[in-house]
């Protein structure tokens, strides 16, 4: 991205923030900072607190709190949570949105913030916001072109930090995956149907990317957000000749795909991202037809130890609230991440919690070694200097039996004895020995 696209961003970024200042979003944002307080370490939480995903962030946090203060806080200081809520999961609001963040700035004087953030433009907002009073803002999730941002004006944007991976290693990992699966297969002829709202740079590169990998692109297909007709979706797959379906759906459209995918016994294999699709619950849900489906799944949520403390942490969620984890990047940021930044930085002055950030190397609930790349996100991959402590990790897991089984990346198939299985409807996997 040019610098003139990024002033045009700020430009958009900054109008917003007038704009909802002049009806009243940004009521606090006038008042002075107090002086820091030497009694508790303050988080401001911000997320859809009564939406699915944001009430999972929450509870992952208020876990790690609790936790933390047991332990004896940070620095000998008890932590504090105070949340705001939005409405992001029902309906974004950015008049709610940034009213909700500049109270946890100017109104609770927060020390550092975890915020829901939305993909695109209010999530650029929060970020500018938070650039603006110079208070780190962590989010679970990828902010698109914020990233760039960092990296383009650092000293504006260093205060935001990612505990996720941004679009281009996601597209990395879709494209190593795909091609693990084609040497242990040889199915070459791939395709993929995405929910139309959030993949068009995803989209765009795996246009480029997997025919440069040597894969025959056959078919694209995009579809608007809870659809619950597949059948002429599958159809057209089928009629081009796909080997191996790649979904990019996160909405509740993945139920009636992955029923359309068995009833039919469409002769392909489908591997990727369907978020209803990647729980223990799942098999319920559908009626047990996601069975043979390849999917990235959490590994707290599916149970599978990739560090130790996976499974501590998923039963601890579950004891205090009585139900499954969902992604671990909010507990971790919480738990290990933010706490070991600031016991290396030995003090809250921002500038050194920044610094200890971006030199942050540890082991988490999700991540053998977390480590921030000059962007500011979560740093993917394996590590070439030492193979058992791998970066972030996308790992897919197949329903076998019922059952999620990991089948990528090879080391940790290989580790856990497992194997692809294909269905027992007729399909490419017939021709293999």
């Amino acid at each position: 991205m040019d610098s003139r696209a990024l002033t045009k961003i700020q430009s958009i970024i900054l109008i917003v923030i007038v704009v909802v200042s002049a009806v009243g979003g940004a009521v606090y944002v006038l008042l002075d900072e107090p002086s820091q307080s030497s009694e508790t370490i303050k988080i401001g939480v911000l997320a859809d607190l009564d939406g699915v995903n944001g009430k999972g962030i929450w509870q992952s946090i208020v876990l790690a709190e609790e936790q933390l203060n047991a332990d004896g806080g940070i620095l000998g200081k008890q932590i504090e949570v105070i949340e705001e809520d939005h409405n992001l999961e029902s309906g974004l609001d950015m008049n709610e949105i940034t009213s909700a963040l500049t109270k946890l700035l100017t109104f609770h004087y927060v020390d550092f913030v975890i915020a829901q953030c939305p993909t695109t433009g209010a999530g650029l907002v929060l970020i500018e916001l938070a650039a603006e009073h110079k208070k780190i803002i962590l989010s679970p999730g990828t902010v698109n072109s914020a990233f760039q941002l960092v990296l383009d004006d650092y000293d504006r944007y260093k205060y935001y930090f990612s505990g996720y991976q941004n679009n281009s290693a996601l597209i990395d990992q879709i494209v190593d995956q795909v091609l693990v699966l084609r040497e242990n297969s040889g199915f070459n002829k791939v395709g993929y149907l995405a929910e139309m709202e959030w993949t068009p740079e995803i989209r765009a590169e795996l246009d480029i990317r997997l025919p440069e990998n040597g894969f025959e692109l056959v078919y694209k297909g995009v579809f608007p957000m809870s659809s619950l007709d597949f059948s002429s979706y599958f159809a057209a797959a089928e009629a081009a000749g796909v080997e191996v379906l790649l979904p990019l759906i996160a909405s509740d459209s993945g139920i009636p795909f992955v029923k359309e995918y068995y009833e039919r016994e469409s002769p392909l294999l489908v591997q990727g991202l369907i978020s209803m699709a990647a729980r223990p619950e799942s098999w319920t849900m559908t009626d047990g037809k996601c069975e043979y489906i390849i999917v990235v799944a959490n590994e707290m949520t599916v149970g599978y130890p990739v560090t130790s403390t996976t499974l501590p942490t998923r039963d601890a969620y579950f004891d205090r609230w009585g139900e499954s984890i969902g992604p671990g990047t909010p507990y971790d940021l919480m738990r290990f991440i933010l706490p070991d930044a600031i016991e290396r930085a030995g003090t809250l002055e921002t500038e050194a919690v920044i610094e200890a950030l971006e030199k942050t190397s540890i082991e988490t609930s999700t991540v053998e070694n977390f480590v921030f790349t000059k962007s500011h996100c979560a740093l993917t991959g394996e590590n070439p200097n030492n193979p058992e402590a791998s970066y972030m990790l996308s790992l897919l897991f197949q329903w076998q039996n019922g059952e999620l089984v990991p089948v990528y990346p090879q080391r940790i198939m290989e580790e856990a004895g497992a194997t692809y299985k294909f269905p027992p409807w007729p399909g490419p996997w017939d021709e293999l020995d």
